[in-house]
């Protein structure tokens, strides 16, 4: 008997999805600093508008008053802002549907329209839009 796993496809992963996106730093001069921008690969752009899923950490780097909430492939303390964890490990998630409340580090699943940013520095790279819980 044959085993049907063998043929299974592979669960997409956002997580290494967004890890093959390149990194190139730029001079910004409005903020005179050093800014990474990216380049996104093929596979990821032809993601674009189309629902993905997402399982991560919730970081506090947000308002807590409203329906976005950053994501983390990594725990907070090695997480983009306070660890070793570059531009690619977070995403930005934005509730359809009103403030959902989380602690730190809670490992949650969301789901929405993938929306990538190239030169906002206001925001992340990798963006959830019209996204719902699936898991807390």
């Amino acid at each position: 008997m044959i085993g049907t796993s063998s043929f299974a496809q592979a669960k997409w992963d956002a997580w290494n999805e967004f890890a093959k996106t390149k990194f190139e730093p730029k001079y910004d001069e409005k903020l005179e600093e050093y800014i990474f921008y990216p380049s996104f690969p093929e596979g990821l752009l032809a993601m674009v508008g189309k629902e993905i899923t997402v399982q991560g950490f919730y970081v506090p780097f947000a308002p807590e008053d409203g329906n976005y909430i950053i994501l983390s492939k990594f725990p907070m303390s090695q997480c983009f802002f306070c660890g070793g964890g570059g531009p690619e490990s977070i995403a930005e998630v934005t509730f359809a549907k009103g403030a959902l409340k989380f602690q730190v580090d809670d490992l949650i699943t969301v789901k929405g329209k993938l929306k990538l940013n190239k030169d906002n520095v206001e925001h992340g790279n990798f963006i959830l839009t019209e996204a719902v819980l699936i898991s807390k």
